[in-house]
Formats: C-alpha cells, structure tokens, sequence
C-alpha cells in the first residue's frame, strides 16, 4: 500500500507484498483454484456447528465507502448509497485453531505450502540476516522459506500458543478451500463493509472516530516508526487474539486492525449504476482481489488504512504475516 518512500512501480504494494503482480512469487503450473475445489466438504454435522456460529446481520440500505480517498488508487471514494440482504458472518477471524482442524480434516496444503515459502514482516523473525530477499523496495518483508500458516515465523516457530489467533500465511485460495469444506462463503465486499460498520453511519471505526478512544485502544495496530520501531504500546508487535478489544455492535471483533482480511470480489474501479445497487459485486473477474479492515502494521504516517471504508488488493495466490479471512453465509 502507498507511503512516499515506495517505488511507484507497485504502489498498492508497500504495506503487503503482492506475489504475482509485485514481483513476488514466481508463476506456478499448479492449479491453486483447482486444488482448492477439490476439497471435499466436511460432514453436515461440522458445517452445522460452524454455521450456528455465525452472526445475523440484518439487511439495509448503508453509505458504502470514503467521503475522500487517502489514496486514490483505492478507489474507496465517493460514499455511495447501496443495498444489502440479510445475512451472516463469523464474529472473528478464523483461527489457528479452526484451520487446524480443516488441515487435519482434509490434508489440505496452503498455497505457501506447495510453493515452498511466505513472506514474514521483518521484526518477527529472529534472525532477519538469515532472509535477505526482499520485494524490490520493501525491504520489511523477507522471503522465508518453509514459512506457512504452521509456521509463520519459518522453521523452527509454531502456532502451539496461539490457537485463538488469526490464521496467517492464507492465500485467497485457501481462504476458498477453507469455506468449501466448512459449507460457507467469503464475504462478498459490500456485505463486509455493513457488517464493519456495525450499524453506525459516515464513522471512521466501528465505534467512532477516535482513534484511541478515551485513551484505550480499541485496535491491534502499530505505534512507533514504521517499519523499524514498534512499542507495541497496544499490547501486540504481531497478531493478537482474535477476540481482542471490544465488538462492534453487531458483535463483531476486529474489524480494523489486527489482520487483512480476503473477500470474494475482484478488485477494479466501481462503476456508477443507475439508482441504488442492491447486493453489489465487484468485476466479474480481474488479478487481484480485494481485502478488507487494514492490519498491525498499519499506521498514520504509513499505510492509514485501517478504517471500516479502507480497502486494498492482492493477488489470490499471496500470502503473508498479516492476511486473514472471516467466513460468511446467506441468511438462516
């Protein structure tokens, strides 16, 4: 994502590396959508359970998007008026926890897997002089190889102490096979951002406009300088739980901060429909898709997207130390 200091050959890549379109990981003969849909789906009991976890959202009209864009190539601006039916979505992040048990369900291999490698933000590896490759201008995110959502510090780390956080390293593909088996979707975008706002209007966050709000933070984001001092005055210099800070009032957490969220749509310019869109989609097809909500690595002087309306893009076949999803469904 853009900050003034990144090359402008890949603007929308400066906070997250994107692997295809960013010069990142090499094209492969595997067939990532492929492998993805021949997950098979767990049994009727299992999706029943995750579904009853969803939460109801209910249907409305919302004003989707930034008054103004930050960043233009966003293209998160101007607001405009949309419809959205009812339906559900997960109060967080899938977890460590939760892709464990579709792993050992399926057998499934991430993306990062088969490939070999991930990329891992600088100052959670021990040892960054061991991982000098780095995207060309983003010297912060090192090629790790061996690094997966198992391992997402590279050989040597685990998520043994870290079941409740979100899962990381998940290519948009893996997103896709997690939802094949677990009987549900990913959010399409429009439902995402009504889901974000939690019921509130024109707000930068789910609970106003205050970054801090009352000198309590209410996100896991980055404080310090970017992207070689982080005090971690909110508690985290990596993810945190994912049931951390307050909800909104849908009841849903970290809906800024903490990890990047996957959706369904494609990324590319909104068109400007005749009347009020109802269930709006993005393109029909496109090289990156788009996610959501920001990251612990966002920050004012940096990347300053970790608002409700905040949107990036990334290739489907990325993944890295702050890529997460959130899992949703059609209404009971």
């Amino acid at each position: 994502m853009t900050q003034s200091d990144t090359p402008a050959t890949d603007a929308l890549s400066a906070e997250t590396p994107r692997c295809c379109g960013g010069g990142g990981r090499a094209p492969s003969d595997l067939d990532h959508m492929a492998v993805a849909e021949a997950v098979q789906p767990a049994h009727e009991a299992v999706q029943a359970e995750i579904r009853a976890g969803l939460r109801e959202i209910p249907g409305g009209f919302f004003d989707m998007g930034a008054r103004k864009s930050t960043f233009a190539e966003d293209l998160d601006s101007p607001r405009r008026k949309v419809f959205v039916s009812p339906f559900r979505i997960s109060p967080h992040t899938v977890t460590n926890a939760d892709f464990a048990r579709f792993v050992e369900a399926t057998g499934y291999r991430s993306v990062a897997e088969r490939e070999g490698w991930s990329y891992v933000f600088h100052l959670l590896i021990e040892t960054p002089a061991d991982w000098p490759v780095s995207p060309p201008g983003l010297r912060w995110w090192r090629r790790v190889d061996g690094a997966c959502w198992a391992r997402p510090e590279g050989p040597g780390t685990d998520v043994a102490d870290r079941g409740d956080h979100p899962v990381t390293h998940v290519a948009w593909y893996d997103a896709l096979a997690y939802c094949r088996w677990a009987g549900v979707r990913l959010p399409h975008e429009a439902e995402w951002e009504r889901a974000g706002r939690g019921g509130q209007a024109h707000l930068k966050f789910p609970w106003g406009n205050t970054l801090v709000p009352g000198g309590e933070f209410a996100m896991n984001t980055w404080q310090g300088r970017f992207p070689d001092e982080n005090s971690a005055e909110d508690g985290y210099v990596g993810t945190a739980p994912v049931g951390s800070y307050a909800p909104n009032g849908y009841g849903l957490y970290n809906m800024t901060g903490n990890v990047w969220e996957w959706v369904q749509d494609w990324f590319g310019p909104r068109h400007a429909p005749k009347g009020v869109p109802r269930d709006p989609r993005g393109p029909e097809s496109g090289t990156a898709k788009v996610q959501r909500g920001g990251s612990f690595l966002c920050h004012v002087s940096y990347c300053d997207r970790y608002h409700v309306h905040s949107r990036t893009r990334n290739d489907p076949d990325s993944s890295t130390s702050n890529s997460g999803f959130r899992i949703a469904a059609d209404a009971a």
